[in-house]
């Protein structure tokens, strides 16, 4: 398994007590895979998609990445892994406005100390596969807004990633749009074997995705098929 969170309870303080947002929760997801992570506000995705990218220590439980125990992991060690094992789609692309599209993902790479060249090429072929090739000396404020989250998605995979953490992705794009881009995460997770886990309050394109579970109260469902 390229993820997997078992019996994760994870709480916060609360005035004087404790508020419970995680309840023993356990998920595996398998390389290749999409889990899509469903429930209303307040439910709990949140924190779960925060612990799985080990940006917070849960109270009790275990979190495996691609292998690796990350229980007793220093703060460095976890940042290696992040940088190197995991990759983040946010809710809002947060593209930096002066960059061109390619210039976006290389600096991912330049983060993790690749060579430009290289960086270069696999910028290009990332884009390509989501759709953008003709597209990378554009800014920002030239795209539209499934093409920016096109973005968002090429450069979260650019240090190619077991794991891929997927925070409502179509919550600012219209129906059509929000489908295309369900589309490519599911095709992305295929082709690349990722571990892809989406977070979404938006049940109207699930048939893209591989299983679902919803989360109540801090308590996750069994994975179903869709």
């Amino acid at each position: 398994m390229s993820l997997e969170l078992t019996d994760v309870t994870l709480t916060y303080p609360d005035g004087g007590g404790r508020l419970t947002a995680l309840d023993a929760v356990s998920l595996e997801v398998p390389a290749g895979r999409m889990t899509a992570v469903i429930g209303p506000s307040g439910s709990g995705k949140s924190s779960l998609l925060a612990v799985a990218a080990t940006l917070i220590t849960p109270d009790h439980g275990r979190v495996v990445i691609d292998g690796t125990d990350t229980t007793g992991l220093s703060r460095a060690e976890l940042t290696a892994l992040r940088r190197t094992t995991i990759g983040t789609v946010f809710q809002q692309p947060n593209l930096l406005p002066s960059l061109t599209a390619a210039e976006q993902l290389q600096v991912m790479a330049h983060l993790d100390g690749r060579s430009p060249r290289k960086a270069a090429a696999r910028a290009r072929e990332l884009l390509a596969a989501v759709g953008l090739e003709g597209q990378a000396d554009r800014r920002p404020h030239q795209l539209s807004g499934g093409q920016r989250q096109r973005i968002n998605i090429a450069r979260a995979l650019m240090n190619e990633p077991a794991v891929l953490l997927v925070d409502e992705p179509t919550s600012a794009l219209d129906h059509e749009r929000g489908a295309a881009v369900l589309d490519l995460l599911t095709t992305l997770t295929h082709q690349r074997a990722t571990a892809t886990v989406l977070v979404t309050h938006d049940r109207s394109h699930l048939e893209a995705v591989d299983e679902t579970a919803e989360v109540r109260d801090g308590r996750l469902g069994t994975p179903l098929p869709v």
